[in-house]
């Protein structure tokens, strides 16, 4: 097979994988589902999936298609060959602005087509959670809805044409036809033919026709994705009078790709809403009440009614990036309802809120009742969209599993269903989180189960079985959005009847003879508890690490991520994580690569030390280490912890390279260099000496190296006149870090800092201490590391508190002490790491809350007009902390700040420097970054945090960005 598949790759204009690395990367999705594939693809071009579709056919194999990953059923997992279309099949191919529609590639991205449209004042309304990585192909494949959906329904309900290949490998489209056209598509000598007479004749079949209408969800249930919609094209012309054209989409939406390869989508596109709008979010005492009152807000012509129940709040709590979002959550509710109103302007929305506040006190339920305006709204919509991966931020093996998590009922029964769901959960001993749908009957339930054991793969089967009836006396859909896939695709007999499940296969068996797309999904899927990611009852390893993993181990931190995908974003949408992804759009390069490929070999490698591995390491490289995903992924992912970790286990076995060890010693590198400064940045400036030394080092050529400043920080501190004051006229006490890279390269930087806080009236200690470790943590010598994290924890666990802070200039060496001392120093500092932790700050941050205090007046300010750009460290986003750089610029009354919406600068650290990550690291400078630096004024300062940053910054632009300490000390009057 393997000569076959190389002769198959030599066809392909794309790319075709066979290696196990890449095969593991696309063995899962977002369910709780794992199957080696044969290989995977990455087509370019129409000719490529051609070829793919006639070696299935010659090799008695399968193509599984695939976008973004993002299922939830288990859709894109299989043995056959993986197409994944998301990197290739990307464009926006024509828009009509006045018909309203637009025909895209299957692998363009949900949010970035409303970007694409939003100057027509055009809107694709579906809108699902995972909208900002989701494609159009995926979400025509399962039928995606969102929390919109009350509005603009499913995808099925706006795709109008789609194109692409039968499984003969004829390429053909479909369309609503008039009865004519359908009469003459009948009559084709071809599969394409034999498709519309065969379902002629299976809708045409009177006694069909009832049995259809009999077990099909009732039809006022929009959400509706069990089985082929064979209920839907029934009531089409030519089978019912007065319905809508035949249009074979119908079918195809929500057919999981086991029916047709689709190349190109037209979908309708709706007029841009341009009502303002404002969220009624309220509260409840119990998980009823809510649903009583969603009936309620229903009355009132909602656009969104959504719920989160306790246990998604309890998991924003904790999450870095959601707790900023809960601003309005007020107490302990057990639910929170989102309700969704326009108007005309805000009088008129709230007068619509207080009339449902009214009905809803008058009903008893609900006790707070916040209305939430602007730009506020979407940090409650983000709120509810990470909802999906909060739930698998749990430490331990039990998770809320997705397995009854997508049913619908009609909405007037959710009550009912709601209240009959969780006392069937409570006969197991088990509970639910419940969230997301309400306005149409659709909740997201997911039990607590613990899939690794033999008890926990026993529940989740018959949970799903005794959940299945339930929806069935409701003449509900055991899916409304999710799809069925290998998930629920063994229960579709019993939703629809034996009969009506014998003709989806008899539709499947006409479309796809040899069964080459996607087999096992819908029909013929295998029991719904095998091919599962974990082997129930496996004896789990124990593994030693550095870093601790509060609650777990490193293999437990990364088998929190489930798969959502959030790491797939573009810079489009903006963000941080992830940004070799951002650059390169290859699944390898995301976040949830890196956390399969540790799952992967940490559980089933038989080595002594399973991370002695060169795969995991091909994986890990591109890992910039920027924290993003610590915040950005719902489940809070601290992929840069781990690849830390696997670093030294790795080091352990193979050696700890030259580079590295010079990397992550700079300090000490430096402060050799100190004693010939001048010698030093002569010999790194010079064209011959400089490109050799780099060469030699392995670093790029084309890269410039950081100057040596005259003296070291340490000494000029220690060496100047110190200003004299009396007690009584300080305003406090601070210490200063000295970081490495302060101390040897940006010693104006640092001067200003202290020069500047002594005028402001504070007295500012540098007392002797070790560097942060940032580039021996970076390289993986974690065990150095921990050495400087252990003595300055002792150094500073006296010294510091909230009156007391440690301040620093350098965002990626002061944050380690809030980050990565906590869980790397010994045991007993462990307690002390974290009380000193929130009392390391960055000087920005410090003097914010002074100003906030009232202890800095704008005054010492100048007025001087000052137009700023402002790029931010990883670092500090990874910590909710780059609105305080912002803030402190904006104390200058004359300061015109602009936030540039960049995520990683691209160099990171030493990522940059070097030979082999040198284009990727102006790669992802080019994504954002640069261009916007390129378009300043010529008045624009440009202000970076980091060190990093600015020398990225100079080498991709050729423009100096100065640190935000240099422009207030220039101020100072």
């Amino acid at each position: 097979m393997e000569e076959r598949l190389q002769e198959l790759a030599n066809l392909m204009e794309g790319e075709l994988y066979s290696d196990q690395m890449m095969r593991t990367l696309y063995a899962t999705d977002a369910s709780a589902y794992r199957e080696m594939p044969l290989a995977v693809a990455l087509p370019r071009s129409e000719a490529d999936i051609r070829h793919l579709i006639e070696f299935a056919l010659a090799n008695k194999t399968s193509l599984i298609p695939r976008t973004a990953g993002t299922s939830l059923a288990g859709q894109v997992v299989g043995a056959g060959i993986v197409v994944d279309v998301s990197k290739h099949f990307t464009n926006i191919l024509e828009v009509n602005a006045i018909e309203q529609w637009v025909r895209v590639q299957p692998g363009v991205i949900r949010d970035e087509l409303n970007i694409f449209l939003k100057p027509l004042g055009l809107y694709f309304g579906p809108e699902t959670s995972t909208a900002n990585r989701a494609m159009i192909g995926g979400m025509v494949g399962n039928n995606s809805c969102g929390s919109n959906s009350l509005i603009y329904h499913s995808t099925r309900e706006h795709t109008l044409e789609v194109h692409g290949f039968l499984s003969d490998g004829t390429k053909t489209s479909f369309k609503a036809l008039s009865f004519d056209d359908f009469i003459a598509k009948c009559n084709l000598q071809s599969l394409e033919g034999e498709v519309y007479r065969q379902v002629r004749t299976i809708l045409g079949d009177y006694n069909n026709q009832e049995e259809i209408r009999a077990q099909f969800p009732k039809p006022s249930i929009n959400r509706r994705n069990t089985g082929y919609a064979i209920d839907l094209l029934l009531e089409t012309d030519p089978f019912t009078v007065g319905g809508d054209q035949f249009n074979f989409c119908k079918l195809i939406c929500g057919s999981e790709g086991t029916l047709f390869f689709m190349t190109e989508i037209k979908v309708h596109v709706d007029k841009l809403p341009t009502r303002p709008t404002g969220l009624l979010c309220v509260h409840f005492e119990t998980l009823d009440q809510a649903l009583r009152a969603n009936l309620i807000a229903l009355e009132h012509k909602p656009l969104v009614s959504e719920l989160m129940d306790h246990y998604i709040l309890e998991c924003t709590a904790s999450n870095l990036e959601q707790r900023h979002n809960r601003f309005f959550v007020e107490g302990t509710p057990e639910a929170i309802l989102i309700v969704e109103y326009e108007g005309e302007n805000e009088e008129d929305i709230r007068t619509k809120v207080t009339a449902v506040e009214t009905a809803m006190r008058n009903a008893g339920v609900g006790y707070y009742f916040p209305v939430i305006f602007g730009s506020d709204r979407k940090k409650v919509w983000d709120l509810r969209k990470a909802g999906l991966g909060l739930l698998s931020n749990m430490p331990g093996d039990e998770k809320p599993v997705a397995v009854i998590e997508d049913t619908a009922v009609a909405v007037e029964d959710l009550p009912a269903y709601i209240a009959e769901f969780n006392t069937i959960l409570a006969k197991y001993g088990l509970y639910s989180v419940h969230y997301a749908h309400a306005a149409t009957g659709e909740l997201h339930l997911r039990p607590i189960l613990n899939l690794k054991t033999e008890e926990g793969n026993r529940l989740f089967r018959e949970i799903a079985l005794e959940i299945a009836k339930l929806v069935k006396k409701f003449k509900g859909s055991l899916s409304g959005e999710h799809g069925d896939g290998r998930l629920r695709g063994e229960f579709i007999p019993y939703m629809i009847g034996d009969r009506n499940y014998q003709l989806l296969k008899d539709i499947k068996q006409k479309w796809d003879p040899q069964c080459i797309f996607n087999p096992g999904k819908i029909v013929d899927s295998p029991a719904m508890n095998t091919f599962l990611r974990y082997e129930p009852g496996a004896v789990r390893k124990t593994l030693k690490t550095v870093f601790r993993y509060p609650g777990q181990d490193i293999l437990g931190h990364a088998e929190q991520c489930n798969g959502s995908g959030d790491c797939r974003k573009s810079e489009l949408s903006g963000g941080t994580m992830c940004p070799s992804y951002m650059a390169s759009r290859n699944e390898k390069d995301t976040t949830r690569a890196r956390a399969n490929i540790l799952r992967e070999f940490l559980t089933h490698s038989t080595k002594d030390n399973p991370f002695d591995h060169p795969e995991i390491k091909e994986i890990m490289d591109l890992c910039l280490s920027c924290k993003g995903c610590k915040i950005e992924c719902p489940s809070s992912v601290d992929m840069a912890k781990m690849k830390a970790d696997f670093l030294q286990q790795y080091h352990d076995v193979h050696g700890v390279p030259l580079r590295s060890r010079m990397i992550g010693n700079v300090d000490k590198m430096m402060g050799l260099m100190a004693y010939v400064p001048s010698f030093y940045n002569w010999s790194v400036q010079n064209p011959i000496v400089g490109k050799l030394a780099k060469r030699m080092i392995g670093f790029a050529t084309d890269r410039t190296l950081p100057l040596l400043g005259k003296v070291p920080l340490r000494k000029w501190f220690l060496n100047r006149d110190k200003p004299s004051r009396k007690e009584n006229e300080l305003k406090g006490t601070v210490y200063f870090f000295c970081d490495e890279f302060t101390n040897y390269n940006d010693l104006e930087i640092g001067q200003k800092s202290v020069l500047l806080l002594e005028k402001l009236g504070y007295e500012v200690l540098l007392i002797p201490h070790e560097p942060s470790g940032r580039a021996l943590l970076s390289k993986g010598l974690l065990r150095d590391a921990k050495k400087l994290a252990d003595k300055n924890v002792k150094i500073f666990s006296s010294r510091l508190s909230a009156d007391t802070p440690l301040l620093a200039v350098e965002p990626s060496a002061i944050l380690t002490f809030r980050d990565e001392y906590v869980d790397l120093v010994s045991p007993e500092l462990e307690a002390d790491a974290r009380r000193i932790a929130p009392h390391a700050m960055l000087i920005e941050e410090f003097l914010v809350r002074e100003y906030e205090q009232g202890n800095i007046s704008p005054e010492v300010f100048d007025e001087s007009e000052r137009h700023i750009l402002l790029h931010t460290h990883c670092q500090q986003k990874a910590w909710k902390l780059q609105g305080y750089t912002e803030s402190v610029l904006k104390i200058m009354k004359g300061a015109r700040v602009k936030v540039i919406p960049s995520g990683c600068c691209g160099m990171a650290g030493s990522f940059g420097y070097e030979r082999e990550h040198y284009d990727l690291s102006m790669q992802v400078g080019n994504l954002v970054l640069f261009p916007a630096v390129n378009r300043k004024e010529e008045q624009e300062i440009v202000i970076a945090p980091g060190t990093s940053c600015r020398h990225q910054i100079k080498d991709g632009t050729g423009v100096s960005a100065v640190h935000p300490i240099e422009v207030l000390y220039q101020a100072l009057v």
